[in-house]
């Protein structure tokens, strides 16, 4: 019965700590860090394989023969450039007209008054 007990505060314990918030404690030191194991033997190199054969290389075909080239034709005659015509006569040029008669000079005018009220008429020449 005493284990009973025991184990019926250890449960009630836990009930009751998973409602409370209370803050963790300080972290505790640092463990030791462990030894490193054993570096494995490194395994055995594999063989090269063999290099294949070249294969041969063709023949390089012959190149044919060039053809002839066709014979040139022969360029025609010239024809003869024809004959220049003359030129034509100029035409003479007529004679100057006469100078027409020199005009007479016209009559003097009458002389004005003289001031005195009187009246001077003007008759044109007949």
């Amino acid at each position: 019965m005493k284990h009973s007990a025991l184990l019926t505060m250890l449960v009630a314990t836990l009930a009751l700590g998973g409602c409370l918030n209370v803050p963790p404690g300080p972290a505790g030191p640092q463990g030791a860090t462990g030894d490193t194991g054993a570096t494995g033997n490194a395994g055995a190199q594999g063989r090269t394989g063999n290099t294949g054969n070249t294969g041969n290389t063709g023949y390089t075909g012959a190149t044919g023969a060039t053809g002839n080239t066709g014979n040139t034709g022969y360029t025609g005659a010239t024809g003869d450039t024809g004959a220049t015509g003359n030129t034509g006569n100029t035409g003479a040029t007529g004679d100057t007209g006469n100078t027409g008669a020199r005009g007479n000079t016209g009559n003097t005018g009458a002389k004005g008054s003289n001031g005195n009220g009187s009246t001077v008429v003007v008759v044109p020449q007949q």
